[in-house]
């Protein structure tokens, strides 16, 4: 019989990409004794501190960091267009392995959370990632309002 879940199939009615199935897990997860649980719940909660670090890393160190390199390649080569490829290239590389490394925590994460007796089935990189870009740009719009922004209007010039 032909399978047309669009759950099954990827969304599409012509099958599905070997090794893109969904997990199937076999049974709810066992508990255990309740200082493993506590050790458990605790490394998950360590894991998804990580998360948000590394998160948090995307929206301020990595593109700084990166914008300083190309302010030194700018220097030694004495052309911008070089600056800005590097800049953007290395941005890009470093955004996309800090995603691969928050994925695999991700993952790291659903199994403790499943080692702690927790029927854990869906990550949160997702989560975590869009409430850093949120409280990023509420930092950001924060700082260029209050602190670098217009100034005052009653006294200008300060």
């Amino acid at each position: 019989m032909a399978r047309t879940d669009p759950t099954d199939n990827g969304g599409l009615f012509i099958g599905r990409r070997p090794g893109t199935a969904p997990v199937k897990y076999r049974a709810l997860p066992q508990r255990g004794t309740h200082k493993r649980q506590v050790i458990d719940q605790w490394l998950a909660a360590g894991i998804l501190a990580a998360m948000v670090f590394v998160s948090l890393l995307f929206f301020g160190p990595v593109p700084v960091a990166w914008l300083w390199i190309a302010s030194r390649v700018q220097y030694w080569l004495n052309t911008v267009s070089v600056a800005i490829f590097v800049a953007f290239l290395g941005m890009l590389l470093t955004l996309l392995l800090g995603l691969r490394i928050l994925r695999r925590m991700d993952l790291t994460w659903i199994l403790v959370r499943r080692a702690a007796g927790v029927d854990q089935r869906q990550g949160v990189m997702t989560r975590v990632f869009g409430y850093t870009a949120a409280l990023a740009a509420i930092l950001f719009f924060g700082w260029l309002i209050l602190i670098a922004g217009p100034g005052s209007t009653l006294a200008p010039g300060q």
